[in-house]
Order: structure tokens, then C-alpha cells, then sequence
């Protein structure tokens, strides 16, 4: 056989054992140790085919799956639905980007349009590089009718024809003796329906692995091309006119709003008909939806504008990093906004993810003065994932829902309400933080919320190991110091 043909039957069987082991273990919800243990056997099993095929990874890509394997590790480790879920896109960000650029190919110096295309080929590849592996990179004609390969299709084709025949005449014996019917039933009976959701699911995993692992070993990866400026859509004149006039408009919002941006509570008590809420919420999510425009349309700016001259050039930065200075200040007065209503409302999951968020687009901007003002724009993509990744992981890190709890807390200690629906709704991760919570809260609050939580998270009788995470099962240990009532008893059998 080939190398080719080898190398292509090696995925097979790699991506039929992973679709196999992601049907024992994925089915089970919610993820947690289960995924993470996964993509673990995924990582071994692509860097072992890597080694015993002789397949070198030279690309800066490989570099990605220290981090795909953090992102991977807490899933196990956190609860909350919402940091799963960034943990989750940043994890396949990962993979996708290390599978397209594991051989060959640069990731520290690539344009952002380099990265799309990558992960929309690792995509691709995912959905329909077995078809490819199965017609294309294995030469069946090359496999030897002797050996182990010529007798496992022997027994598969052999397998074929019996399996029919035997459940005919199976099937007409059963309907004539009950006794013969009731063996034949304990020894296979099976519930079809189940048996073709496991068919379904292991076929589904080893079908994306079988794509994935043929982009990374065999389909030669193409260099990244740059984001190199291919035609200009506007001249000098036009781009100062849109720019000056953009930066026109932020100004005037900055100084004309400035006692109304920055004026804080003194503020929002002078003014009759202006309410904390009407203060940060009409404020705050129409400023981070102006932050979040403007770095396209920068970009796009920097990739569509011509610039022939020297003087052209300094024109067009000093317009850029003007407007971009100006953002900061909207962008400073959108986090009071926030902060002002944290302090008056509390806490909540949307108030920290946006918030969060804003942070990003801080750094991403300053990453953008340093890179793309500088004519260093192929720098400014791997930056951009590198504050996202360095986001996600701080926030894994932060325990987003614990710091809720203990955020709300703290607020109700200095005379503030606390929020005791919203605070049980939260994920396990905040349990232990509730737990703590309860001896500062009134004893009717307390009760009431201790038998919220001990109703929702008190530990299963028979727990399966593969949703296991670390955030419930402290949230388990927790509940169980809690004395239920009746009452919660008998919801938490419910």
C-alpha cells in the first residue's frame, strides 16, 4: 500500500474509536468532565498519528493547543451556562485555527481575513473531508486480499449477508416457540430506537473527526496570504472628509454631553425625570454598540483608503488615532454608566459579560494603535485572540457568578436590597458563595434561600462521572451542610 492509503486508514480507524468514545461519553449532558477527557483523546490521537505517520507540524498553528486544552479543562471546571459557552467558542476557535495551521502556515503575522478563511476551510473539512478521505486519499484498490486487512474485509462482507438471514429465520422461530422467542430476546433485545441514536451519534463524531484529522494530516495547508490592500475604494480627500467628520461628532457628543457623561449620581439626583436606570441602560448599551462599529469600520478604513504620500499617511493616522482616543473617553464614561448602575441595582451576569466585553475592545483598540496605526496591520489579528483567549481565561479564573453573589452581598450589607430569586437562579458556581451569604441575611431570607438551593443542588443518588465539574461538585458539598425543611425536601424529591 501507499503512504497515502496508509495514512488514510489510519484516520479511519482513529476517527471511528473517537466517534465510538464520543458516543459513550458526550451523550451524557451537561458536559463536563466528559468533554474535556474528549478532547484530550482527540489531541492524543492526532499527535500520535502525527508521530507514527512521520507527519511533520511545523506551523505556528500547534502553538493553539495549549490553549484549546485550557479552554477544554474548564469546561469541567466551571458551571455557568454563559462561560461554557465562551469557553466552548474559544476552544473551537483554537482547534479550528491549529488545524489549519499545525503543517505549515504563520499565525502571529496573518490578516484577519487569513483567520476566517482558515477557520472556514478547518470547517469545511470538519463537514465534508471524510467524503474526501473515503474517495479521494484512500486507494481501496491498493489493499491487500491477504493479511489482516484482506481478512477484516472477509469477516465485514461475511457479517453482511449472515446478519440478514439471521434475523429472518430468528424472527420466524421466535413466532413459533414463546420459549425460543424469550432467549432469542435476552440475548438480543435491543431497542432499535436507542441502538440507531448510538449509530447516529458515533457516526456524527467520527465523521467531523475524520474530516478534521485529514485537514491536519494530509490536505497541504496553504500560507497565509496576507490582508495585503488590493484596490483602493477611497482617496485621501474623501477618507479626511468621512473621518473629520466622524471625529466632529464624537467630539461635540464628548463636550456637550460631558456633565451628563460623567455627572454620576450628583447627576442623576439633580435631574427630576433622569432614574439610575434611564442613566446607565440607555446610555451604556448604545455606547458599547458605538465601540463595537467602529473598530470595522476602522479597519476597513486602513484596508480600503489610499495613501500615496508621506503627508497622506500621517493625514489619515492622526485622523484614526484621534477618533480613537475620543472612543476611549466614550467608552471610559460607558463603564461609569455601568459601574453607577452596579452600585444602585447590583450585580448581574448580562451588566459583568458586557462589561467584560468593553475591557476587550480596550485592549483590541490599543493592540490597533500599536499594529495597524504603525503599518503593522498583519500583527493586529493574533493580538485580537490573544485578549480574547486572555478575557475568557480571567474570567474563568474570576468566577463570574461567585463574584455576583459576593457582590450583592456586600451591597446588601451596606443597606441595600438583595436579590434572592436571581441569586438561586445562578449556576453551581455560585453555591458556595450563597452558602457563606446566608448568615448575613435575614433569617425569613435565609431559610427561604436555603431551601431554594438545597432543592436544586443537593447531590444525585447515583451522579455519573462523566458530567462531573469541579463547580458542581462543590456546589454539591455545599447543599449538604444545609439543614432542609420539609418543604424543600419534598420539592428537591419532586
Amino acid at each position: 500500500m501507499s503512504e497515502g492509503t496508509r495514512l488514510g486508514l489510519s484516520i479511519v480507524g482513529a476517527a471511528v474509536a473517537m466517534g465510538v468514545l464520543g458516543d459513550l461519553m458526550l451523550r451524557a449532558r451537561p458536559w463536563g468532565l466528559n468533554a474535556t477527557l474528549w478532547i484530550l483523546a482527540l489531541v492524543a490521537a492526532a499527535g500520535g498519528l502525527a508521530l507514527w505517520r512521520r507527519v511533520a507540524l511545523r506551523g505556528e498553528g500547534r502553538w493553539l493547543i495549549g490553549p484549546a486544552l485550557f479552554f477544554a479543562a474548564a469546561l469541567a471546571w466551571r458551571d455557568s451556562a454563559t462561560l461554557v459557552a465562551l469557553n466552548l467558542l474559544a476552544l473551537l476557535v483554537a482547534l479550528g485555527l491549529a488545524v489549519c495551521r499545525a503543517r505549515a502556515g504563520r499565525l502571529l503575522v496573518a490578516g484577519l481575513l487569513d483567520y476566517a478563511r482558515g477557520l472556514a476551510a478547518a470547517f469545511a473539512d470538519a463537514v465534508a473531508g471524510s467524503v474526501l478521505l473515503l474517495t479521494r486519499n484512500i486507494r481501496w484498490v491498493e489493499i491487500p486480499r491477504d493479511g489482516w486487512s484482506g481478512r477484516a474485509a472477509a469477516v465485514g462482507r461475511g457479517l453482511l449477508v449472515a446478519l440478514p438471514l439471521i434475523a429472518l429465520f430468528g424472527g420466524l422461530f421466535a413466532a413459533a416457540d414463546a420459549a425460543f422467542a424469550g432467549i432469542a430476546y435476552r440475548l438480543v433485545g435491543w431497542d432499535l430506537r436507542e441502538l440507531f441514536g448510538h449509530v447516529v451519534v458515533t457516526s456524527f463524531w467520527a465523521w467531523l473527526v475524520g474530516g478534521a484529522l485529514r485537514r491536519l494530516l494530509v490536505a497541504e495547508s496553504a500560507p497565509p496570504r496576507g490582508e495585503q490592500r488590493r484596490f483602493a475604494l477611497l482617496g485621501i480627500v474623501e477618507a479626511s472628509i468621512v473621518l473629520g467628520l466622524l471625529n466632529a461628532l464624537f467630539l461635540l457628543f464628548v463636550l456637550v454631553q460631558l456633565r451628563y457623561l460623567f455627572g454620576g449620581a450628583a447627576l442623576v439626583g439633580a435631574s427630576a425625570d433622569l432614574t439610575y436606570a434611564e442613566y446607565a441602560r440607555r446610555g451604556f448599551f448604545e455606547l458599547v454598540a458605538v465601540a463595537a462599529l467602529v473598530l470595522p469600520l476602522l479597519l476597513l478604513a486602513d484596508w480600503a483608503v489610499r495613501r500615496e504620500r508621506p503627508a497622506q499617511e500621517r493625514l489619515f493616522r492622526g485622523l484614526v488615532g484621534s477618533l480613537v482616543l475620543l472612543l476611549f473617553v466614550v467608552m471610559a464614561s460607558a463603564v461609569q454608566r455601568m459601574r453607577l448602575y452596579q452600585l444602585e441595582f447590583g450585580l448581574t451576569e448580562l451588566r459583568l459579560y458586557t462589561t467584560a466585553y468593553m475591557g476587550w475592545l480596550a485592549l483590541v483598540f490599543g493592540w490597533f494603535l500599536l499594529t495597524v496605526l504603525r503599518g503593522r496591520r498583519e500583527r493586529f489579528a493574533w493580538g485580537a485572540l490573544v485578549a480574547a483567549f486572555a478575557i475568557v481565561g480571567t474570567l474563568d479564573w474570576l468566577n463570574p457568578d461567585a463574584l455576583i453573589v459576593r457582590t450583592n452581598t456586600a451591597r446588601h450589607a451596606a443597606g441595600a436590597p438583595f436579590d434572592r430569586q436571581y441569586a438561586a437562579s445562578l449556576s453551581a458556581d455560585a453555591v458556595p458563595a450563597l452558602i457563606e451569604a446566608l448568615p448575613s441575611l435575614p433569617e425569613a431570607e435565609q431559610r427561604l434561600l436555603a431551601d431554594r438551593v438545597a432543592a436544586r443542588w443537593s447531590a444525585p443518588e447515583r451522579p455519573d462521572w462523566r458530567t462531573w465539574s469541579w463547580g458542581r461538585s462543590q456546589a454539591w458539598q455545599a447543599a449538604s451542610t444545609i439543614e432542609v425543611t420539609p418543604r424543600a425536601s419534598a420539592v428537591s424529591e419532586r
